[in-house]
């Protein structure tokens, strides 16, 4: 597999996780739980911590929501869960985190939107006063810039300006002006307040997929922090997801990149977590990180009269997802098993050579066998109504001896 290249940060640790270019992409989310309603909070980070986010975002907006804080780590650590939890501020910021320094305490760190921190004088002292709250607690800062909530002043200099051009820009471009000097002008002002270099990182996100491509670009550019990647407001469904992972993979693609949310719309019916599943599966299939065994299965056509192939598919997925939990301790690697579950001859026993462990069911007017590989080599041939089964049997034996610890 091709080595990507990531671009060369600094490292931040938050909440005892490292961040940055010398370790691994790491997922986030964000709560869409009323705060200060602790039980239900408590429960939807738990269910984004067991998906697999490292870190998990709550809104803190008000004095209820900060003076839940506390709380609602201790409930979170009292049940085994070290999730770093982020406050996500806007507006108030700089005075929760000093009125309720509880939450200032118990945050692992703090997101800081320098677009609605105040206006002119109170912008800066807002703003210096939150990172002042940092320094002293010892919390890393996210300067989040996002084209929805921008800094006005800065905005409008830059429309003036523009407008003197004798080629103006077009206003897409003038929005990435402005957010790039908003987190160049914002990361400056945290330094020069004291804040360490080792205590930011920054984004600038945007929910047009190009202009936001560009935006990181230019960043990337630009600091040498790590950047948090998002499209934001992707929207909901196969919209959403196509969108967001467009988007990042384009970034990811180029090295850019050291941490990454996914933000869905929510679906009646659907956790919160899937947003986490879409950020798994993205750095998996591009080969950055291994989070569960993958299973290869054939899309069907005309050559195959039987949906047997689609059922085995499902069945081992859920296979998987039901005992990737236990198997994660025990087997060690088990997270980048390659599975393969085919359809017919045509590409079915390539894919199985190809994975760890591979079966080929017959297509139309083909035998009616089974061929199974095991790492590469033609292993056994199934037949009869007991494939599923047999299967699962061969694939767990496998796992036992693959993976085992010598």
């Amino acid at each position: 597999m091709q080595h990507i290249k990531r671009r060369k940060t600094s490292e931040v640790i938050i909440g005892g996780i490292p961040m940055g270019s010398a370790h691994p992409i790491r997922i986030q989310s964000m709560t869409n739980t009323v705060t200060h309603r602790v039980p239900e909070t408590v429960a939807q980070i738990q269910s984004l911590a067991d998906a697999g986010s490292e870190f998990v975002r709550i809104t803190v907006n008000d004095q209820t929501a900060a003076k839940a804080v506390p709380e609602i780590v201790h409930q979170l650590r009292d049940q085994g869960y070290n999730t770093p939890i982020i406050g996500d501020f806007h507006y108030n910021g700089h005075i929760l985190l000093t009125k309720v320094p509880g939450a200032a305490d118990a945050l692992a760190k703090y997101r800081i939107n320098p677009g609605n921190v105040g206006k002119g004088n109170k912008r800066d002292d807002n703003f210096a006063t939150m990172i002042k709250v940092a320094i002293d607690t010892n919390k890393p800062v996210r300067i989040g810039v996002n084209w929805g909530s921008i800094d006005q002043q800065l905005w409008d200099a830059h429309m003036e300006a523009n407008g003197k051009r004798a080629k103006p820009k077009s206003f897409n471009e003038i929005m990435i002006d402005t957010m790039i000097e908003s987190a160049e002008r914002s990361i400056e002002a945290a330094l020069n307040l004291g804040l360490g270099k080792d205590k930011l990182i920054v984004s600038v996100k945007m929910s047009e997929i190009q202009d936001m491509i560009a935006a990181y670009e230019r960043v990337a550019q630009v600091v040498d922090i790590p950047i948090h990647l998002g499209l934001t407001e992707a929207g909901n469904g196969i919209k959403g997801i196509t969108c967001s992972a467009a988007a990042l993979a384009i970034l990811l693609q180029q090295g850019i990149g050291d941490t990454l949310r996914v933000s869905l719309t929510p679906e009646p019916g659907l956790p919160r977590s899937r947003e986490v599943d879409v950020c798994t599966n993205l750095l998996q299939t591009m080969g950055f990180r291994f989070f569960k065994p993958s299973v290869t299965s054939c899309p069907g056509c005309g050559r195959t009269d039987s949906d047997y192939f689609i059922h085995l598919a499902q069945d081992v997925n859920d296979h998987i997802h039901q005992k990737i939990a236990e198997w994660r301790p025990k087997y060690p690697g088990v997270e980048s098993l390659k599975i393969a579950v085919m359809g017919c001859v045509v590409n079915g026993p390539g894919e199985s050579k190809y994975a760890n462990i591979g079966i080929s069911l017959p297509g139309m007017r083909e035998a009616p066998t089974a061929p199974v590989y095991i790492d590469g080599k033609l292993a056994t041939t199934l037949k009869g109504d007991n494939i599923t089964q047999e299967f699962m049997a061969l694939l767990d034996d496998y796992i036992v001896r693959k993976y085992t610890p010598k």
